[in-house]
């Protein structure tokens, strides 16, 4: 063999390695490159969701300061999220209805209206429990138009092919501001109080909506609307066509699952700190961090994928099911970091494979109802799925909780891909 031989497969694969991570890298940011109505969007994301999230971290400080009680920062939860368990499925059938671009701009216009309302209470020193839960309640009735309008209005912006990319970037920075605005907030808090917390979410909208109106109506993708149905009547087309369709109500049921048993790592990783590690503040912020860091990593591989599978889907559910039943018997901070990283990829993976296989299995004017479905399963739930929670924590530790979320996933996954493949209207 001659001496250059060896040098030179060197350098065939090398150059083989990265020709694959550069085409790695121009699929896992392919929507930011190719739709400059979604490159708005995103950097007006990128500086709204910090500060929603640092709004989250103020609220939830206010309520103590203000009750000295953790069962107040449980009703400040419920506050935000009933409105969507009572109103998030019919909510599907009016984004249908409306025009999504300007449906987003008054719901961020509105919540920005009550971010002002929160700043002005705190600043002036006229802030109590009631007033705060009724702005909180407020806030969450926004969510309840702003969710799905802002899913529907994703796949304005790209269209399909570039739907599952744009959905999984969505989730990294919404994993990336877990992490960022909640630090931002506690300097803040610390250095200048709550109210310039919510002052400064309030300016962040501005992000948003100017990115918004900036927006060429000319480059979205025309969806149908439906405006001449009832709510009602839309609302029941919607679930019809979701029970009719094979794959997506295997998806919704799937998610609907996980997210009621599994989706409360609000209310479970508080109680695995403090209850089971047996550790402080600092460590749960890190445990907190892991998880999002992982959610982050989950979002950009799912974002190099090159379409929506129910494979990924599947792989991702049964990641996150196997990974929790690891957790369960855990007693030492650093596994159970380690473990909380690789769920959060997994959920990742998992949620935003979910996302995009509804939407696309979805006709343009039923979108949005699917969409209010698909969300209603994390959002809607959130308040009896925290109580599912905490009870199993109080019969058998977090331990139990862990442990019947992993077992859950299996199950709902094991079954739904079995019935998938028996359906012979099904896709292969």
């Amino acid at each position: 063999m001659p001496r250059s031989a060896g040098p030179r497969r060197d350098s065939l694969r090398g150059a083989r390695v990265s020709s694959a991570a550069v085409a790695l890298r121009s699929r896992t940011f392919r929507s930011l490159r190719r739709h400059r109505n979604y490159r708005l969007f995103f950097a007006g994301q990128v500086v709204s969701l910090a500060g929603s999230w640092m709004q989250n971290v103020a609220l939830a400080w206010l309520v103590l300061q203000l009750s000295r009680s953790p069962l107040a920062v449980a009703g400040l939860i419920f506050c935000r999220f009933a409105p969507y368990t009572l109103l998030g499925v019919p909510a599907g059938a009016i984004v249908d209805r409306l025009d999504t671009r300007r449906l987003v701009m008054w719901t961020q216009a509105a919540a920005m209206v009550v971010s002002v309302a929160l700043a002005v209470v705190v600043l002036t020193g006229t802030a109590t429990l009631p007033i705060v839960y009724l702005l909180a309640a407020l806030g969450g009735v926004t969510l309840v138009l702003d969710a799905p309008g802002r899913q529907t209005l994703t796949f304005e912006m790209v269209g399909p092919r570039e739907l599952q990319n744009a959905v999984a970037l969505n989730s990294g920075l919404l994993n990336a501001s877990r992490v960022i605005g909640p630090a931002i907030a506690g300097v803040m808090i610390a250095s200048v109080g709550i109210g310039v917390c919510f002052t400064v979410n309030a300016l962040s909208f501005l992000a948003v909506l100017t990115a918004l109106a900036l927006m060429r109506t000319g480059d979205l993708h025309r969806v149908e609307k439906a405006p001449g149905r009832s709510v009602l009547g839309g609302t029941r087309e919607g679930l019809r066509f979701a029970a009719a369709t094979p794959e997506i109500r295997a998806v919704l049921t799937v998610v609907t699952l996980v997210g009621l048993v599994g989706f409360n790592f609000n209310t479970l990783v508080p109680l695995l700190a403090s209850d089971t590690l047996h550790v402080g503040a600092s460590a749960f912020g890190l445990l907190s961090a892991a998880f999002g860091a992982g959610a982050l990593l989950g979002a950009l591989v799912t974002a190099s994928l090159r379409r929506a599978s129910w494979r990924a889907f599947r792989a991702g559910t049964v990641g996150f099911s196997v990974l929790m039943l690891a957790l369960a018997p855990v007693h030492d901070v650093w596994v159970a970091g380690a473990l909380l990283a690789a769920i959060g990829g997994c959920f990742t993976v998992f949620a935003a494979s979910a996302n995009a296989l509804v939407q696309l299995g979805t006709p343009d004017h039923l979108r949005g109802r699917l969409v209010s479905l698909y969300l209603f399963a994390f959002v809607g739930l959130a308040p009896f799925g925290a109580l599912l929670a905490g009870w199993l924590t109080a019969v058998g530790g977090t331990g139990l909780a862990f442990a019947v979320t992993g077992v859950t996933g299996l199950v709902a996954i094991g079954v739904a891909t079995g019935r998938r493949r028996l359906a012979p209207a099904l896709s292969p």
